[in-house]
């Protein structure tokens, strides 16, 4: 995990980038994701300390670019941030902002464009201490490289591919995996 001077200055999310305008690869990388959170919406509705990015920014350090996960989970923090002047949401998720809670989850889509999601990604989510890492190549765009889905925990710093689908994740207390089904029209 890195470490960081906390006497050092630390940048708001107001300060910091908010988006680089990279434009997702395909349809499927955003309907999976707003599929996950529409259901944590469902099942967490009375619970508020949880919070699902997409597509968003994650500072981990004050000196670093940003990492930008298809998907995560955080728990421990509150769902609705208020921002100065009274602003709703986060611009992204800034780890000093959080109380240093890194995220539990990371998901990635893979998609045409090959980025690394099962070799240099994971490593860089086990370095940043997420819990958990799922990998969901639904349109077998890289077979070679692993399965179409692979969850991922982290065992003394690496990780450590979990069996099943779905798959049980007891510190978050949900299951996750693939099955057939239609969401917005769409077939997967």
């Amino acid at each position: 995990m890195l470490k960081y001077d906390p006497l050092q200055y630390l940048p708001t999310s107001e300060e910091l980038p908010s988006s680089d305008n990279t434009p997702v690869d395909n349809e499927l990388q955003d309907l999976i994701p707003h599929l996950l959170k529409g259901i944590l919406s469902l099942i967490w509705q009375q619970r508020y300390d949880w919070f699902f990015g997409i597509d968003m920014g994650y500072y981990y350090h004050p000196n670093q670019s940003a990492i930008v996960p298809d998907a995560f989970l955080s728990l421990g923090v509150d769902r609705r941030k208020i921002r100065p002047k009274g602003r709703q949401g986060r611009l992204s998720y800034v780890l000093w902002e959080e109380n240093n809670t890194v995220p539990i989850l990371a998901i990635e889509n893979v998609s045409q464009t090959y980025n690394g999601e099962y070799d240099q990604k994971k490593l860089d989510y086990a370095e940043l201490g997420f819990l958990y890492y799922v990998i969901y190549d639904g349109d077998s765009y890289y077979p070679r490289k692993g399965e179409p889905f692979e969850v991922h925990r982290l065992v003394d710093g690496v990780y450590v591919r979990q069996s099943g689908n779905p798959v049980w994740m007891p510190e978050i207390g949900l299951g996750i995996g693939t099955e057939l089904g239609s969401y917005q029209d769409c077939l997967k």
